[in-house]
């Protein structure tokens, strides 16, 4: 840089600094995962022990006749007392079989399975959990309550493992480890099970250590009767994400939240990119609304809380604004291509050969936690960022494979070549999320659910997630219909 002027050294390092600022969700990743084995020293273990509060289980329900029978069953037989456990199916005013099979299963277990019936519903989760909520604090006998859904299937031993963190009058609830159990899985399940391993056991973990925990799982999350009656005996609604609010308001008010790994519920999860994105459209748009709920939260230390802390704060925007993240990396990368190729060009390599180390750590570290996730998904554990950025990483590394892989698609590696292919590897990042976008739109077509598979194990799982947190941006922009859309749940969970 030593024949450059001040103005274009000013410039380059402008856009290197964007190129930094680009990165940040890759550092993030990298203070994570470095944070992961302080979780075998710091966490609650030591203030838990064995505790069984009178529970009640809530289970919102509309039209979950294929999955309610076995859900209740299955919580009926969990390793923790009878006598302490008691059922409520809070029936959304279900048009299917679901009133008749929960009036069966209370008449086969009279005063252990309790049957709510809202004669008005569809409107939104929170207010269906409200509706049992003000039964069940009513009632003095109620110790803790248990969150839970229509179709996933707790270990047996989960329960007790969850409820022995709440001797600690400091903790104000626990959640579990929700894990893909779908029996018949595709390779979008599969992608599922490996998203959960890196977003619970690992990030999860990460969080038990920093003291702030971003979300409860809405599948399985166990309070204390005092957390709750501290949030005012309701679950907030207003927003689509109701257990991330939760999650919020009970730290905010003194009380720890703590993760569980070890207690692990089996979930059925969608098996089209259509489907999850659906999904997963409502969490990020939750997260969006949250974001500007608790505007005056971020970065601001308290000591009641940790979520104003810089580290909870990094993490939480990285992941919101990943998107704008990578496009801001890959625009600076392109327009030091158009001025300093050659400064373009080891900037390119850094940045991906630091983010093949985080790639590579973070999925031998995460899959580990769960071998069986890890046997089950391995390909999509290796391809999870996508066929396109392991070849990137790889090029960082192995800078002759670039010439080998542009000879062997036939091409001449001339100035003009360089510079074309260049510009599709600096801009990798906005180009994948278009590639998942086009899996979606082909999947419904003849023979597209195959092509929308191949096309997600190119561009990446991860950035599908992206894609769809840039529609979250657009549909909140909008102020489009935020009504809450249900997953549609046929009973694959397989345990």
């Amino acid at each position: 840089m030593a024949d450059l002027t001040w103005l274009q050294v000013s410039v380059v390092i402008f856009l290197l600094a964007c190129v930094l600022v680009g990165t940040l969700p890759v550092i993030n990743t990298a203070l994570q995962f470095l944070t992961l084995p302080v979780h075998a020293f710091r966490n609650h273990y030591s203030r838990a022990k064995p505790y069984h509060p009178n529970i009640a289980v809530l289970i919102p329900a509309w039209n979950e006749g294929m999955v309610i029978g076995p859900a209740i069953e299955r919580i009926l037989q969990l390793e923790y007392p009878a006598e302490r456990l008691r059922v409520f199916v809070i029936d959304d005013a279900s048009t299917d079989d679901t009133p008749e099979i929960v009036a069966a299963k209370s008449q086969a277990y009279p005063g252990r399975v309790n049957h709510l019936r809202r004669d008005v519903g569809g409107e939104g989760k929170a207010h269906t959990l409200n509706h049992g909520l003000d039964v069940v604090l009513a009632d003095d006998w109620t110790e803790a309550v248990l969150i839970m859904d229509a179709d996933v299937i707790f270990a047996k031993d989960s329960l007790r493992k969850l409820s022995r963190h709440l001797a600690d009058e400091k903790v104000g609830a626990v959640t579990a480890y929700i894990a893909e159990g779908s029996r018949d899985r595709n390779y979008l399940t599969r992608f599922i099970g490996v998203e959960y391993v890196i977003s619970q056991l690992s990030s999860r973990r990460a969080q038990n250590v920093q003291g702030a925990i971003a979300c409860l799982a809405g599948g399985a999350q166990l309070h204390s009767r005092a957390n709750l009656e501290a949030i005012g005996g309701r679950i907030p609604s207003g927003t689509l994400a109701e257990d991330t609010m939760t999650t919020f308001e009970g730290q905010l008010k003194g009380r720890r939240m703590v993760f569980e790994p070890h207690a692990v519920v089996y979930a059925e999860e969608p098996r089209t990119i259509d489907a999850l994105w659906k999904q997963r459209l409502r969490w990020a748009r939750g997260n969006v609304q949250l974001t500007s709920i608790y505007r005056r939260l971020w970065f601001r230390p308290s000591r009641v809380h940790n979520l104003g802390s810089f580290v909870f704060g990094l993490s939480w925007f990285t992941i919101l604004l990943l998107p704008a993240f990578m496009l801001l990396a890959a625009l600076a990368l392109l327009t030091l291509l158009l001025l300093h190729s050659d400064i373009a060009e080891v900037v390119f390599r850094f940045m991906w050969i630091f983010a093949a180390c985080v790639y590579l750590f973070s999925i031998v570290y995460s899959v580990q936690l769960d071998s069986r996730v890890g046997w089950r998904s391995w390909r999509e554990a290796i391809l999870f960022p996508g066929l396109g950025a392991l070849i990137l990483m790889a090029i960082a590394l192995f800078p002759w494979l670039f010439v080998s892989i542009v000879t062997l698609l036939g091409g001449a590696l001339t100035d003009q070549t360089r510079f074309v292919w260049s510009v599709i590897f600096y801009l990798w990042g906005p180009i994948s999320m278009l590639g998942v976008w086009l899996a979606r739109a082909i999947e419904h077509l003849p023979g597209g659910h195959f092509f929308a598979g191949l096309l997600l194990y190119v561009f990446g799982y991860g950035s599908l997630l992206c894609a769809i947190t840039v529609d979250s941006y657009v549909k909140e922009w909008r102020h489009a219909d935020a009504a809450w859309i249900k997953t549609e749940k046929i009973g694959r969970v397989d345990s």
